[in-house]
């Protein structure tokens, strides 16, 4: 379907809030979206320069599409939702651990409900206690509310089942009883309404109701103490124990009884990573870590939306309140949705100071970990490198992948210290001991990138020299910065020192590829990794460039302020560098401190403070 056939078909969507479906040819839903106008949002995927480069990516794909009209902002939220976990859409963000999610279960509809690891979510009768992104942390939990408050395993109850005659219970005890871990229904060691009462503590316990354990357990042991029944008051004492170790362990972020999820978000690339901390009764309960990918030329806000309507709507629990990094898209919408699922009121705030702030500051720095971890266990870098280097070859017509690529950069002030940089990534990897940099001998009033590009595209590939010892290896791609005037002189040098190596140049504005016989720029992928891979490449040759251009700045600052006092030469200038680190620490001393250093004399301490002084003052009226 042309634009134009789109822009037709568009005219008779209504103005109405609901939820948009971008198709392909073949049927498949691309990306799943939600507006309050859906005539006016997806017109605007039809406009001219987009704030996300992915979306003519996506609208050269499209051919068709649907959409459904709902009763309000909630409806279409709640519709979204539903819908990108139904497709998965490419263009949407992708919650790579959404389907995986373990939960803690209470199979409330048994006789006897026991505790469970699961990772199903769908069963009635039983309440879910998650989402736990670490099965280990679940299992850890379930052993710990076993300790507080003795109850089934699922096992447990298989025993029960199989032994029970007439609803009596059998005669052999399950292995937890015989052990002593389990309370031994199956052989009628507790009734029902003292197991019911267990459950209602679990529950109470794994919603994160914890502080008001203790007392409770500490009420009963002293009951049962009272009417003499020293076995379950050792119970109960055992009980205590166990929970007041669990709590020991659980960290304190606030004395008052804060109820609150805490999302931290680091993001690379295309790919972030998420740490919830659950904080119940002022304690962390819980550490969640999510990977969401896809996700880069997404907006904050936007990501953050799509955040939580995922995460909360497998969530157990919505907390009285959520503190973010930014606020969602759709900031009321979100709360009545949340306040829905909570059945009360559900804040959405951005700390700016205080305990909160820095516990959002400590999930962010703990989601950058989370993704290195991600990163390293899945190889994901060495993947994406490989990815990167095919692409570059396709795109670029190479007659291989480019194992080494020279990167080269042109810093100067009006013509003055220019310096040139050349960069060397082997294999997709910065290469630093291959690194070289160029003071660039050509002389202007002005700067004139182009003839200094071609100056250091010459030395570099200059047969003479001794050129083979300092760069003894050929690139299998050379990248410029800039556009087709510096592709023109990089052309030329290279060709004049009769190098025989493909060029291209990347345009700082639109990241586009310049390429030799092509009028029209190689346009890489928004998000690819060879989009990646070449700005990464070109800041890296900026910034080697911006450097060394500083240093000489630096230098002939220093040498022309020193050179003109009598008496101070190479040696001395040197002796007082060294004593004072830099001309701003000479500037602030006294002439008895600059005498003090070995070597300067009386008179010329009072010369160099007198040719100091009027720099400093003037630097401290500015």
């Amino acid at each position: 379907m042309t634009r134009q056939e789109l822009s037709r078909q568009l005219a008779g969507v209504p103005e109405s809030t609901g939820v948009y479906l971008w198709k392909s040819a073949a049927g498949e839903v691309l990306y799943v979206g939600k507006a309050k106008d859906l005539r006016s949002r997806m017109r605007s995927y039809l406009g001219g320069r987009q704030e996300r480069p992915r979306i003519p990516l996506l609208m050269d794909e499209v051919s068709s599409f649907d959409y459904v009209v709902t009763d309000g902002e909630v409806e279409s939220l709640i519709l979204e939702v539903n819908l990108i976990k139904q497709y998965r859409p490419r263009f949407n963000v992708d919650y790579k651990d959404d389907k995986s999610y373990p939960f803690i279960a209470l199979t409330l509809d048994d006789p006897f409900p026991a505790i469970k690891y699961t990772r199903e979510r769908h069963r009635k009768g039983v309440r879910y206690f998650g989402p736990y992104t670490d099965a280990r942390a679940a299992r850890e939990t379930i052993e710990a509310v076993r300790r507080v408050h003795p109850i089934c395993r699922a096992s447990c109850v298989e025993w029960k089942r199989m032994n029970a005659r007439g609803g009596q219970p059998g005669g052999r005890a399950c292995f937890d009883h015989h052990v002593g871990k389990g309370p031994g229904p199956c052989v009628g060691a507790i009734g029902r309404e003292e197991y019911g009462q267990r459950i209602a503590q679990v529950a109470r316990f794994l919603s994160g109701r914890q502080r008001e354990v203790p007392a409770e357990l500490e009420r009963q042991m002293r009951e049962a103490s009272a009417q003499l029944d020293y076995e379950r008051a050792a119970r109960l004492r055992n009980s205590l124990e166990a929970v007041r170790s669990v709590l020991e362990k659980q960290k304190v972020v606030s004395p008052r009884p804060v109820e609150a999820d805490v999302l931290g978000i680091h993001r690379e690339e295309t790919i972030a990573a998420v740490q919830v901390l659950v904080v119940r009764e002022g304690r962390i309960l819980v550490v969640n870590d999510l990977v969401l990918d896809r996700g880069m030329d997404v907006g904050e806000a936007e990501l953050v939306e799509g955040l939580l309507t995922r995460y909360y709507s497998e969530a157990s629990h919505v907390p009285r309140q959520v503190v973010l990094p930014a606020l969602p898209e759709e900031v009321g919408s979100v709360e009545v949705w949340l306040s829905g699922r909570a059945g009360r009121r559900v804040r959405l705030r951005v700390p700016a100071r205080g305990d909160m702030r820095g516990l959002l500051d400590m999930a962010s720095a703990n989601a950058r970990h989370a993704l290195a971890r991600y990163k390293h266990r899945t190889r994901y870098d060495e993947q994406r490198t490989n990815d990167a280097l095919l692409q570059l070859e396709s795109a670029l017509s190479l007659p291989s992948p480019p194992m080494r690529i020279e990167c080269f950069d042109i810093s100067t002030l009006h013509g003055r210290h220019s310096v040139g940089s050349m960069v060397v990534f082997t294999g997709g990897r910065p290469d630093p001991a291959s690194y070289r940099r160029f003071r660039v001998r050509f002389e202007s009033g002005q700067a004139d990138d182009f003839a200094m590009m071609r100056e250091v595209l010459a030395r570099r590939f200059s047969r003479h020299g001794g050129a083979p010892d300092r760069f003894a290896d050929r690139p299998d791609l050379v990248i410029v910065d800039g556009g087709k005037g510096q592709l023109s002189a990089a052309l030329a040098a290279v060709q004049g020192a009769g190098a025989c190596v493909p060029v291209a140049a990347l345009s700082k504005r639109e990241e586009e590829l310049f390429v030799p016989g092509s009028a029209e720029p190689v346009v890489l992928p928004v998000g690819s990794p060879s989009l990646h891979l070449v700005k990464r490449i070109r800041d890296e040759a900026h910034r080697f460039a911006v450097e060394y251009h500083r240093e000489l700045r630096r230098k002939a600052m220093t040498a022309s302020v020193l050179d003109t006092v009598p008496g101070v030469g190479p040696k001395r200038r040197q002796t007082l560098l060294r004593e004072f680190g830099s001309v701003k620490r000479m500037r602030q001393a006294t002439v008895e401190q600059l005498a003090a250093v070995p070597g300067i004399p009386r008179e010329v301490a009072e010369d160099l403070y007198a040719a100091l002084r009027p720099i400093g003052d003037a630097a401290g009226r500015e």
